[in-house]
Formats: structure tokens, C-alpha cells, sequence
């Protein structure tokens, strides 16, 4: 029951922080998500950070590691609304801003994963 309340927890702040971050950048660009774009890149760079923590001598508690991951990434980030996003690009035939935000949000995410695993080793 714990575990499920600190998932829940963490979600709840997760979806808020995305909400916020989506409504202010979302508009920036016509046919560039920036808003999705900038809560998935960060959610990527901190389960990166999270999950090399919590692999790496037990930095991070079991608890900790399901609030941070599981929890506040699985409510920030957001698959559906990218999805959603890229449906409006080929539906307004806006083909290559479909393949640029496709592209760059996949490249930058596994970059910003990567990077998050690095930066975790940099901590002592």
C-alpha cells in the first residue's frame, strides 16, 4: 500500500510540473511541441540520473527509486501527447515538422538518458 501511495505521490506532482511546463511552451512554435518536447527530454535526463543513482550502491532507496521513476517521470512524461501531437502534424501534412519532432524528441531522449546515467556517476 505504501509503494502505490508513493506512485501516487509522485504522479500527482509529475502531472501538475507537465501541465504547467505544456501550457507555457506549447505555443512558442506553430508546429513544434515545445512544451511536450522539454518535459520529456528533462523526464529522460532524470530517470537517467535516478536509475544510475539507485544502481550504484544502493544511493537510493527501493521507495525513493518508485517515487522518483515510476512515479514523478511517469506523471511528467508523456508518450500520449506526443503521440497525439505528431497525429496533428500528418493530419496538417506538416511532414517534416512531423519527422523533426519525431526525430529530435527519440535522439534527445535517449541522449538526455545517457546523460543522466553519466552525471550519476559523477556524485559520491
Amino acid at each position: 500500500m505504501k509503494q502505490l501511495l508513493l506512485v501516487f505521490l509522485g504522479g500527482g506532482v509529475g502531472s501538475i510540473l507537465r501541465h504547467i511546463i505544456s501550457r507555457t511552451f506549447n505555443n512558442y512554435f506553430q508546429h513544434f511541441y515545445l512544451g511536450t518536447f522539454i518535459v520529456n527530454v528533462i523526464g529522460c535526463l532524470i530517470i537517467g540520473l535516478i536509475l544510475g543513482l539507485s544502481l550504484r550502491n544502493n544511493y537510493l532507496t527501493q521507495n525513493q527509486t518508485l517515487l522518483l521513476t515510476t512515479g514523478f517521470c511517469g506523471g511528467f512524461t508523456t508518450f500520449s501527447s506526443f503521440a497525439l501531437e505528431n497525429h496533428a502534424l500528418i493530419k496538417a501534412h506538416e511532414i517534416l515538422h512531423f519527422s523533426l519532432y519525431t526525430i529530435s524528441s527519440i535522439t534527445v531522449g535517449i541522449l538526455a538518458v545517457l546523460l543522466g546515467f553519466w552525471l550519476s556517476k559523477l556524485i559520491h
